[in-house]
């Protein structure tokens, strides 16, 4: 039997102890276990109803087992063990996690930054398969890596179609033309689950049984802690962590999500997609903010933050002050957080299945692609950086410095900080390190998202949750563009129009968005460091 450990302190404890009487009284986990759609109210039933597919992880996904196994032999055969994933939110987070927490090399290219593309590229196509995961096709971020991945292999001399990989849900766009090209396989998700919930369906085991992972193992864990999370019972785990996401009075709205040595490496990342999106809308939501371990968040005490501690199972931790420390196996955690965000989502009064907010930007995005307008100069010019902002938020800022001190006073005592960075998270990955350096100087929760992927996933908190954000926007010019094939723009101009397009939403929804482009990445980024340090100093 999988082991899961909960524990809870604090505003948490109290939350499971006034929640979980009631979400037993209602038969939430028998009703669960039954997939019922009217859990979340009327307004929910329809997407809920075609939803609620990842209760039963072994139904749909079990049988993809040994197909996987067969491609990854028949692969290996061929000289290819490169895997390379080209995948979105849900699609791309949970491979990540399964693969890094086994130990087994994917590379996941969830960007559009042409410098990120380039790397991927330049790497030796010869040992090299990738997987295209999208649910419908249409994901202009995956379509887009799919036509530069093939154009590569057919310039290499290699057959492009042996070397596609393809998940899809079944009768998809994509599922129709990848068969019609003759791609090396096409595998159909379950379409009754939703991408961020997806970890346990094709999107998730596909690459990652691909790559090496165990990936029978982890469904084993799954459908293991599914039949435990089923028993309408008070020491349920998942109806006490949906309680302690959920249920805090008052509200506890940001949760800081800590890894304390789990073994699950980038565990938090993939919670953080899930609960931002799924929770985040109608004015409300809960913001999950990664964090680490004595991060600033953690020791402020502030009345609308909850941490939440992940350990090893053999780390015996107990939570303090307001804390929760959960343990587990990674299918196990999986299972659990899916249903706790369920349970989250029906005491917020939400439907966490849709996601109204994400749609936004996308639009917004596509159309400055086909508008191709020229771009907005510049409020002003600071070195390496090019800052941009209103006249309301910048007021007569003339200096970077400045404008960042302007953004920041925008701050609530209620407030988030969410830093954007349309980057290569490769590359630029000391950018990082500002998150709990702006936590410190703030005193209040930090997010960091690398763009375009968070849009996935807290892009729909940012919009659709409580206005309590404030937003600094990082772009940057790349060494060189990539084009795409059969399209009219290129890497750099989608990018572009990502981040544009969701800072004009912000915008439009209220939001103080602050945009800095570094004119040279490098020396942008340690301009950028050294000016927020010097905020620190005053």
């Amino acid at each position: 039997m999988t082991a899961l450990s909960f524990e809870a302190a604090g505003a948490a404890r109290d939350a499971v102890e006034a929640k979980v009487p009631g979400l037993v009284r209602d038969e939430v986990a028998t009703r669960l276990l039954a997939q019922d759609p009217t859990l979340w109210g009327p307004d929910a039933e329809a997407e809920a109803s075609i939803r609620l597919g990842w209760l039963n992880p072994g139904e749909s996904s079990r049988p993809l087992l040994g197909q996987i196994r067969e491609l990854r032999q028949a692969l290996a055969a061929e000289g290819v063990n490169r895997v390379v994933l080209a995948g979105m939110g849900g699609s791309s987070l949970a491979p990540e996690v399964i693969t890094g927490t086994a130990g087994v090399d994917l590379t996941v290219l969830d960007s559009t930054d042409p410098d990120s593309v380039a790397a991927a590229l330049a790497q030796d196509l010869a040992p090299t398969v990738i997987v295209v995961s999208s649910k419908s096709g249409s994901t202009v971020e995956t379509d887009s890596q799919r036509r530069v991945f093939e154009e590569a292999f057919t310039q290499a001399g290699i057959d492009a179609a042996s070397r596609i990989v393809v998940v899809t849900d079944p009768g998809s766009p994509l599922d129709a033309a990848a068969r019609e090209a003759g791609y090396r396989a096409v595998f159909n998700a379950d379409p009754n689950v939703g991408g961020r919930y997806s970890a346990l369906t094709a999107f998730g085991l596909v690459p990652s049984g691909l790559a090496g992972a165990d990936i029978e193992t982890l469904l084993d864990e799954a459908e293991d802690t599914a039949e435990i999370l089923s028993d309408n019972a008070e020491d349920n785990i998942g109806l006490a962590l949906g309680a302690a996401l959920g249920g805090t009075d008052p509200l506890r709205n940001k949760i800081v999500i800590v890894d304390e040595d789990s073994g699950l490496v980038g565990f938090p990342d993939w919670a953080e997609q899930l609960i931002a999106e799924s929770t985040g809308k109608l004015g409300t939501g809960v913001l999950p903010v990664v964090a680490e371990p004595q991060a600033p968040e953690t020791l402020a005490g502030a009345p609308d933050v909850l941490v939440v501690r992940i350990t090893s199972p053999e780390a015996e931790a107990l939570p303090e002050g307001n804390q929760v420390v959960v343990s587990g196996s990674l299918g196990a955690q999986m299972m659990l957080w899916e249903y706790a965000t369920a349970v989250a989502g029906r005491l917020l009064g939400i439907n966490p299945f849709d996601q109204p907010d994400v749609e936004a930007a996308k639009k917004a995005a596509r159309g400055l692609l086909d508008a191709q307008p020229e771009p907005v100069a510049p409020s002003f010019v600071d070195g390496n950086i090019e800052v941009r902002g209103d006249a309301q938020l910048l007021g007569g800022s003339k200096t970077l410095k400045e404008a960042l001190g302007a953004l920041l006073d925008q701050l609530g005592a209620d407030g988030y900080l969410s830093v954007q960075a349309y980057l290569d998270r490769s590359a630029q990955s000391d950018l990082e390190r500002l998150r709990p350096e702006l936590a410190g100087i703030t005193g209040r929760p930090v997010t960091f998202g690398w763009g375009p992927r968070f849009l996935h996933s807290t892009g729909q908190f940012h919009k659709g949750g409580p206005a309590q954000g404030v937003y600094l926007q990082i772009t940057g010019a790349p060494a060189t563009d990539v084009a795409i094939p059969g399209r009219p723009f290129s890497f750099g101009d989608l990018i572009a129009a990502q981040a544009a397009g969701d800072a004009q939403v912000l915008a439009d929804n209220g939001r103080p968005v602050l945009r800095l482009n570094l004119l040279n990445r490098a020396a942008g980024s340690e301009q950028l460091a050294d000016t927020i340090k010097d905020l620190d100093g005053n």
